[in-house]
């Protein structure tokens, strides 16, 4: 693309200056990409696609007052058309498939080298979806897992923020050998020695977060 055409307009969303800075040079070496707009949590993410509607959106997803799937989704409900690529430090499948579902054309983590970066900008741009390597190999690998029911999804994160399963079984209102047959589940379907094990890749894979 010439210097002359249109160039791909880009919002920059990263609650850390120092990676906004970086996209902004790396932008700034491309003859057919402008930054438009930054932001530094999803709140601002909306108010600057509403004043600069970019043609794509680098967003991050772990960020103060708004997360960037709350972003994402209300981008998407104002603006349908919304080219949005998520850049992030987490690769779990479940947090992947989550930005998708939410609208998320792309899914990029912040080690992708500046050409990945540039050339995921364009395809989304064209109308592409785009997933990092990590990222594809991360759904690929749990794609035939049985998901955890809501359930023991509410049993997991009680067991990652410490709680014994009397705790648990106190504060969900069931009983303790309900607890006891639903952690059993959670370990057998993640694979998982202990509870302990079992929070981890829970928080790992995004299934739950604290």
């Amino acid at each position: 693309m010439s210097v002359g055409s249109a160039q791909i307009r880009i919002l920059a969303v990263d609650d850390h200056a120092l990676i906004r800075q970086g996209i902004a040079v790396l932008v700034g070496t491309q003859p057919d990409m402008t930054l438009v707009a930054e932001a530094s949590n999803g709140r601002e993410a909306i108010q600057q696609f509403r004043t600069n509607h970019p043609d794509v959106t680098l967003m991050d997803l772990q960020m103060p007052e708004m997360n960037g799937f709350d972003a994402i989704v209300a981008i998407r409900g104002q603006f349908p058309d919304a080219k949005i690529i998520v850049l992030t430090t987490y690769k779990g499948d479940i947090q992947i498939l989550r930005a998708l579902k939410a609208g998320a054309q792309g899914y990029l983590l912040k080690n992708t080298f500046h050409k990945e970066l540039v050339e995921t900008i364009r395809a989304v741009y064209t109308g592409r979806k785009a997933l990092s390597l990590e990222a594809s190999y991360e759904i690929a690998e749990h794609a035939t897992d049985d998901a955890l029911t809501p359930a023991e999804i509410s049993v997991l994160r009680l067991i990652a923020t410490g709680n014994a399963n009397k705790q648990i079984a106190n504060q969900l209102k069931i009983t303790d050998e309900t607890v006891k047959s639903r952690v059993k589940c959670i370990l057998s379907k993640l694979g998982a020695n202990d509870r302990t094990q079992a929070a981890m890749i829970g928080l790992k894979r995004g299934i739950i977060d604290l």
